[in-house]
């Protein structure tokens, strides 16, 4: 076989381009440390590498929505830590209110004032914003005032009546924590100041005044009452034939004959024609009074499973007022609040007993709010505690992400540098054996 110069020239120089080719990839593995550089590598090393750094991507952009709803649910939690002491505030002041023995109508003027503060001061935690500036309480719309004066309301309202309506709605920002959970970063304006149910949550109680007009005329105090068994008193509300089902109220009517004191309900829904449900029955001051219907227009006898604690001793003709709850906003509570402490005590027109069962109502609507903005905080609560979980979880995934390319990608660097030095030795051996080889010619013969 003939070989020629050219051959021998090409052949070398092939076999040293390709150890240098060697030498230089075996040079990036190391100077990088990872095996995988190219497709060309290991195809399905990479194309699983490739899968795992997406959806180890995915999980880093979990991370940190986790990190932006944490920071949002944690201003909204110091918003409704500002809000429970404030209505706490406000609480000790109503009961230091109920001291009319030692309060007299000045007292409760400048008690009034301060509730006007901190009204504005309820009004400033509803329209607070984050640092984008956006409100945290109006829903959907981030860029709407929650909370304002509503013309229409403060055209009719009495001063006692709250103007304040709420112009965000009900909706949830929502961000995507992890793979299969969406969490809420805010809560409804309206679900924390405007719906809370009056009364003790099912029923609210109050003073109805003489039958012969006027005010209560004895001492008698009422309760918030209690349910003894939720399902009968559901079952009698939508059972029972209130002469106006959208509006029912039930009445206790006293009356007090020779020293004996007696009590009938009635159905009040229609105002102009009272009913009564229940014949006279003895009463004793601190007694509990249960509803019941033991008269048309009930066929037999419906029991409310609930009742009230009336104390002290009512004249006669004195009723009390017993309706279904309905929801009352804050702002309503503090503004009714604000209208008792500024009407003044004065006999006949309004007594400590009118004042004291006002403040009591109003007081257990307080209460309220109060428990609104504990059961709004603990889901606030669980949601970062929940966020504390996954941000775990995430860690662990991420973790479990990146030994997963490790064992794609990464180099053994061990035997990287043993089979580069075994490369350094092939170069050099070509290189060599080439220089001797492309040295021998006929021509140095000749």
């Amino acid at each position: 076989m003939r070989i020629s110069t050219n051959q021998i020239y090409d052949t070398g120089a092939l076999g040293i381009q390709r150890n240098q080719s060697t030498l230089y990839k075996l040079q990036n593995q190391l100077s990088s440390g990872r095996r995988v550089l190219t497709p060309e590598d290991d195809p399905v090393a990479a194309a699983q590498a490739l899968l795992v750094t997406q959806t180890k991507e995915v999980n880093g952009q979990h991370v940190e929505n986790q990190g932006n709803a944490s920071g949002q649910l944690g201003l909204l939690d110091s918003q409704l830590s500002s809000l429970t002491d404030l209505l706490q505030n406000v609480r000790e002041r109503v009961i230091q209110a109920g001291n009319t023995g030692t309060l007299n109508n000045s007292d409760r003027q400048a008690l009034a004032t301060e509730l006007e503060s901190r009204l504005g001061e309820l009004l400033g935690i509803a329209n607070s914003q984050n640092g984008s500036g956006d409100y945290l309480f109006s829903g959907f719309k981030g860029a709407t005032l929650p909370f304002a004066i509503d013309a229409s309301l403060a055209a009719v309202a009495p001063a006692s009546t709250s103007p304040y309506g709420y112009f965000g709605d009900d909706g949830e920002r929502l961000l995507q924590v992890s793979a299969s959970r969406q969490m809420a970063v805010n809560v409804s304006g309206a679900d924390l100041f405007m719906n809370v149910k009056g009364g003790n949550g099912t029923f609210a109680t109050a003073t109805g005044g003489n039958i012969a007009g006027g005010i209560n005329q004895g001492t008698a105090m009422i309760d918030v009452g209690s349910v003894l068994d939720q399902q009968k008193w559901q079952v009698a509300v939508n059972g029972f034939a209130w002469s106006t089902p959208t509006n029912p109220a039930l009445q206790i009517r006293f009356s007090v004959a020779a020293g004996v004191s007696t009590y009938e309900l009635y159905d009040i829904s229609t105002p102009a024609t009272p009913v009564a449900i229940s014949a006279p029955a003895p009463f004793t001051p601190g007694q509990a009074i249960p509803f019941a219907s033991t008269s048309p227009p009930a066929a037999s006898v419906t029991d409310f499973g609930s009742q009230v604690v009336v104390k002290e001793q009512p004249a006669d003709g004195d009723t009390f007022v017993i309706e279904p709850s309905s929801s009352q906003s804050l702002f309503q509570t503090m503004q009714s609040l604000i209208g008792i402490l500024r009407t003044p005590i004065a006999s006949p027109s309004y007594t400590t007993t009118q004042f004291g069962n006002d403040l009591g109502t109003q007081l257990t609507n307080l209460d309220q709010g109060l428990n609104n903005v504990s059961r709004v905080q603990a889901t606030v609560g669980t949601r970062m505690r929940e966020l504390d979980s996954l941000g775990s979880t995430s860690s662990d995934l991420d973790i479990q992400y990146q030994q997963s390319l490790s064992k794609l990608q990464d180099l053994d660097f061990a035997k990287a540098i043993s089979e580069f030095t075994l490369q350094q030795t092939y170069l050099e051996a070509a290189q060599k054996s080439f220089a001797q080889i492309s040295g021998l010619s006929l021509f140095q013969y000749l």
